[in-house]
């Protein structure tokens, strides 16, 4: 559910296009809210809102309570709903009419949604300094994955359901999966905090998460591990890392290698309404390139050792940001930096 808001979300900032949410993001968006405001309990012994009973992005763990990554997600839907009600109502009047009459939303409706965002709770660890992933996984034997016999891995295979379920071990990105999505909402100093808290109990026996990983540590200036991560994102399958391939291919790895290379190492962002580079390089590489389309115009960029290269084609200039430095791209024209 909250996944699908994101995407709404990254669209309007992606693409500069605001009517789809009128349109029909704001009814998706107010269903989800419903959802996640009578999904959560009030626990009086907090006096927090609880979410009781689910499975977050780690599938190694089911059933769990207050897992942090969907608290916050949920969290944020309501919020982002809340604010987008807001701004239809006001420049999207005949609309927001529209729309409230075809879901019944209330006012009464929006105060409960509010109450229970802003009366999230959050697992914390006062030792650790880091968000649990959810309430109780200090209470698991804490060993790491590199201190696992590697004759037991991968560990859905050698082991039974009981086993993995009490293990520490987190199949692909959960919290740091939070710290993908909303990375503006945290410092460099957080992320680095609970990066290097979870990705030791990381079993990566996902297609999901090494692209994620190797995004974050990029983002952490941590280039050589970033490699090893986008190694195992677009090598998995052709190496077998999981010994599954005869079931077929991860679709989500290819996406991954694609991530790991611009988000990751090329460090694309949209930031204040403009797109964002904070470009690096692995060592192991001469030079690579990728292209954006944004708002209907390509950008090509090429990073070498020397640089970063940029080539707009389309017909308006284009500002960008490069290392937190405005750049202005004019169409067919190459920029170096």
């Amino acid at each position: 559910n909250g996944a699908m808001v994101f995407a709404i979300y990254n669209y309007v900032r992606y693409t500069g296009d605001y009517s789809y949410i009128p349109e029909k993001g704001l009814e998706v968006m107010i269903a989800i809210a419903r959802f996640w405001q009578q999904r959560a309990t009030f626990s009086t012994d907090k006096n927090k809102y609880v979410i009781l009973g689910v499975t977050g992005p780690n599938e190694y763990e089911n059933n769990v309570n207050n897992n942090w990554y969907t608290n916050y997600l949920a969290q944020w839907c309501i919020n982002y709903c809340i604010e987008n009600l807001n701004r239809v109502k006001v420049d999207f009047t005949e609309d927001y009419n529209r729309i409230i009459k075809k879901t019944n939303l209330t006012a009464s409706e929006i105060v409960k949604m509010s109450a229970v965002a802003e009366g999230m709770y959050f697992p914390y660890s006062e030792k650790h300094d880091v968000y649990l992933q959810q309430d109780g996984f200090l209470d698991k034997e804490l060993i790491t994955v590199s201190d696992l016999d590697p004759s037991e891995r991968p560990i859905n295979q050698k082991w039974s359901w009981d086993r993995i379920l009490r293990s520490p071990y987190i199949k692909q990105a959960d919290t740091l999966q939070g710290f993908y999505l909303f990375e503006d909402h945290f410092t460099k100093e957080q992320l680095e905090k609970h990066f290097d808290f979870y990705e030791p109990f990381t079993v990566h026996e996902s297609s999901l998460s090494p692209c994620v990983h190797s995004i974050q540590a990029a983002s952490l200036g941590r280039v050589d591990q970033a490699y090893t991560f986008y190694l195992r994102t677009s090598r998995l399958d052709l190496d077998d890392y999981n010994k599954e391939v005869e079931e077929g291919l991860h679709i989500t790895s290819m996406a991954g290698t694609w991530m790991s290379i611009v988000e990751g190492f090329g460090g694309l962002r949209i930031i204040n309404d403009q797109l964002s580079f904070t470009p690096k390089i692995p060592s192991q590489w001469s030079a690579y390139s990728f292209k954006v389309n944004f708002r209907n115009q390509i950008l090509k960029v090429s990073v070498s050792h020397e640089g970063v290269s940029f080539v707009l084609e389309g017909s308006e200039e284009l500002t960008i940001l490069v290392n937190n430095k405005t750049i202005l791209v004019a169409p067919d024209n190459l920029i170096t930096v």
